[in-house]
């Protein structure tokens, strides 16, 4: 069961991913000078006096704006607000109390919902008592805190937990999510649309801007019988196009979440074809030896075109024939097309990871692969493969037992990775095969 939330909110740039990572103790969210680097809500669990909860991050909210980023964003705090058990609304000391602050703290106090006022960057005692005059905002007693030393945070999480609901049964403490489904890509190809989709909410900010996505963000679901942590993340850009300090630990995060996840499901658009770079991201799922799902979006843009569909489909069977084990759903998030095969396919994929072949099974298969085709012999050396076993899943690893293990060349081993699929699956699976001597 869900974890109480606590939302903290407050306009751009008073600290409050500071703030976040500091409650949580580790850097989970972007932090930079510019404000809106934080645009989706963001949420981890935290604990302090044996309360368990959860925190959510969100943008800085600017009321009445006409930009359509600013707009979104703000929608997501008033979303975070709604869901909250506790509000923890961050306003800036260096700065005084402002019109912003005034209107947030209006908000609050319409929402019913109980709040804790941290004025940030109350460094040291002398700036105490320009922190106490936020009590005119009637949110209750300030608490002065310093988010980047950590000064009276302690304090501030003991005010949030006295305001937590009761323990029930509805708050029991939860195992972790048994799959994290990491959704890659390029900028703009639909990434955080299909999470939304699958919600049936704006749970993530999304406009027509590229790169409205800054940092990974997970939202837990149920499908089936199955939890499911779907993780959004930043678009991938070429290292050479990556210029602000923002986006490149954007980048960073989402190479991360793909070394962290279980299955990847790596985007690109229809209207595109498929580029270099999305191969580049396919291979760095493969690489990280994760189950992977290519996901062609926008179909609806293409899929009344036969000469732009046969286009396509001929480019992706071309540049993709040394991955022809990865499975290909064309989709539209727009239309809902599809949408709810990939995660079907998904947690098939999922479940051939975590595969274990019998010994017996497997050396059935080396006997049949070993009379369809003998290992050729290098340099007057006969190779003879004796037996094989796994030797892990999640990835999959075999470990083939050969009297010169080192003169199997890749064109057998290629041979035996196509065999072992044929026989038993493992469909969007890189497999690892060892050679090791008798």
């Amino acid at each position: 069961m869900n974890k109480p939330m606590v939302s903290i909110i407050g306009r751009p740039n008073v600290g409050k991913s500071t703030l976040f990572n500091r409650i949580v103790r580790r850097r989970e969210a972007i932090v930079d000078d510019m404000p809106g680097v934080t645009r989706d809500r963001k949420s981890f669990p935290a604990e302090w006096e044996g309360r368990s909860f959860a925190v959510a991050d969100t943008g800085g909210y600017i009321p009445k704006t006409q930009d359509t980023m600013e707009k979104g964003v703000t929608r997501q705090v008033q979303a975070a607000l709604e869901q909250a058990d506790v509000v923890l609304f961050v306003a800036d000391c260096t700065t005084g109390i402002t019109q912003v602050d005034a209107q947030v703290a209006c908000l609050i106090q319409k929402s019913g919902k109980p709040c804790v006022l941290a004025v940030n960057k109350t460094d040291n005692e002398k700036r105490e008592p320009e922190a106490a005059g936020f009590i005119h905002l009637g949110l209750g007693e300030p608490v002065p805190v310093s988010a980047l030393s950590g000064r009276g945070v302690g304090d501030l999480l003991s005010e949030v937990v006295k305001r937590l609901p009761e323990e029930s049964a509805s708050y029991n403490s939860e195992t972790d999510p048994a799959l994290r489904l990491a959704v890659v890509g390029k900028p703009n190809v639909g990434k955080s649309t299909f999470i939304n989709t699958l919600l049936g909410e704006e749970r993530l900010l999304v406009t027509e801007i590229p790169g409205t996505t800054r940092d990974s963000v997970d939202v837990k679901i149920r499908f089936g019988n199955h939890e499911v942590v779907l993780i959004d993340t930043a678009g991938l850009r070429k290292p050479s196009r990556v210029k602000e300090g923002v986006e490149y630990y954007s980048g960073l995060r989402t190479r991360q979440t793909i070394e962290s996840c279980d299955v990847a499901c790596v985007f690109i658009d229809a209207a595109e074809l498929l580029t270099q770079q999305d191969q580049r991201v396919l291979s760095e799922v493969i690489e990280q030896k994760k189950g992977v799902l290519l996901v062609v979006n926008k179909w609806d843009l293409v899929q009344g075109d036969a000469y732009n569909v046969m286009r396509l489909k001929d480019s992706l069977s071309r540049r993709l024939e040394s991955m022809s084990f990865v499975p290909l759903i064309t989709i539209s998030c727009l239309t809902g097309l599809r949408v709810y095969k990939v995660m079907k396919k998904v947690l098939e994929v999922w479940e051939s990871r975590r595969a274990r072949i019998p010994p017996k099974e497997l050396n059935r298969f080396l006997a049949e692969a070993n009379k369809a085709y003998q290992p050729p012999a290098v340099g007057g050396k006969r190779v003879r493969i004796h037996y094989v076993t796994q030797i892990g899943s999640a990835p999959p690893r075999f470990a083939f037992f050969a009297n010169h293990p080192s003169a199997v060349r890749e064109a057998y081993r290629r041979y035996l990775d196509n065999r072992i699929r044929d026989a038993f699956g493992f469909e969007g699976v890189p497999l690892t095969l060892l050679f090791k001597k008798k």
